[in-house]
């Protein structure tokens, strides 16, 4: 039988590509090991920036969140939840009622608890791909003590941009899962649609009636989820604290990796160039050069960021004065809502084991930056008083 030549082919190309990536790799860790070596002192201070960060602000921001949420998940309250949020979220975002624990959850605790959730209702099969991929992408958002306490607060010194900031970021948020909506297949969104408007009729017809139908249903989905999983309250909780512990351990270890990554690349001089051409670019836009070290820093941590971003209106030249207020914050909603590569690879450890693919991540995290920024300029004259 003879074969076709695209079919042949594929895993050839599958081959070099994964030996580039390999290639690509090992080429990275053994510039991270040469830094380190040149420089160990700025490794050394770096990561205990990093892990200093992640004891003080990560670790009891989401311990409690995901202990919490593995308990709701074997309790059935996200069963419950999921059937009573079924007939809004559906057609609003064209997700299942379950993604409306999540989006509560992930608003609520911030990244990457929404990322977390999501894998754990893929792997129960609650979600398809491309149901997870747009909750994950609409879920991972900062947390409003980070927000509010860290950015505002701690990093600016001023209670006044919080209306602003935080309207740009989860608004920019929204806006997204609402553009995600229109993504995917044509059968899959009809499919959809045709669930969402039998399941909307279903609901004005137990209104009329007067039957609390929609309750009912939701109870039986918590009972038969609490019936499948079958683990007693006390084995539920001691298994949730060890996975979260375990949890916690990765996402710490990516936040001192990412920290020492971003300082060795700078004082290496590795990333003087990108810093450069985003000066030389915000120049001709009419914007302060000096907000390009927060978009260099947010790239790799949001903390890091976020507290440059409110750092450069101390910085001023002859040639460059500090950026104006609105400025700055509309570099802090970029950075929290593009959410950093260690964000980006704590979402993808938890997704691993599920059939997501980064590359609509990376997109949709982008198009939210570009959002929150937008929203920024709009809401200032609105939202922003003295």
């Amino acid at each position: 039988m003879q074969r076709s030549g695209p079919i042949h082919g594929t895993p050839l190309i599958s081959k070099r590509n994964g030996l580039f990536a390999a290639a690509l790799i090992a080429a990275g860790i053994l510039l991270l090991v040469s830094l380190t070596l040149g420089m160990p002192n700025v490794a050394l201070s770096a990561s205990l920036k990093g892990l200093a960060v992640w004891w003080e602000v990560l670790f009891p921001a989401l311990f409690p969140f995901f202990v919490l949420s593995e308990l709701l998940l074997g309790l059935g309250i996200v069963h419950l939840t999921g059937t009573l949020l079924d007939p809004l979220m559906r057609p609003l975002f064209r997700i299942p009622g379950v993604g409306g624990f999540v989006v509560a959850m992930g608003f609520a605790s911030g990244y990457p608890v929404g990322a977390k959730l999501t894998s754990s209702l893929m792997e129960q099969r609650l979600l398809s791909r491309s149901e997870g991929e747009r909750l994950v992408a609409m879920t991972t958002s900062s947390d409003p003590i980070f927000l509010i306490g860290a950015v505002c607060i701690g990093f600016f010194g001023r209670s006044d941009i919080v209306p602003v900031l935080a309207a740009a970021h989860y608004g920019g948020a929204m806006l997204l899962g609402l553009m995600l909506r229109w993504t995917g297949s044509r059968e899959e969104r009809e499919l959809a649609a045709s669930k969402a408007s039998v399941r909307g009729g279903e609901g004005i017809r137990v209104g009329k009636r007067g039957s609390p139908g929609i309750l009912a249903r939701a109870l039986a989905a918590m009972r038969q989820a609490r019936e499948a999983d079958g683990r007693s309250f006390a084995v539920m909780l001691q298994q949730s604290l060890q996975s979260s512990l375990q949890l916690m351990i990765v996402v710490g270890g990516l936040v001192v990796f990412f920290s020492a990554t971003l300082e060795l690349l700078l004082h290496g001089g590795l990333l003087s160039g990108l810093r450069e051409a985003l000066a030389w670019g915000m120049n001709l836009a009419g914007l302060s050069p000096h907000l390009a070290d927060s978009l260099v820093r947010g790239t790799f941590e949001v903390t890091l960021g976020s507290n440059a971003a409110a750092d450069s209106g101390s910085l001023s030249s002859a040639s460059a004065p500090s950026p104006p207020l609105i400025d700055q914050v509309a570099a802090a909603a970029f950075v929290l809502s593009w959410a950093g590569l260690s964000v980006h690879a704590q979402v993808a450890g938890l997704m691993s084991r599920t059939n997501w693919r980064y590359l609509p991540f990376l997109r949709s995290r982008l198009i939210h930056a570009a959002l929150a920024v937008s929203l920024v300029y709009l809401l200032w004259p609105f939202l922003y008083r003295a």
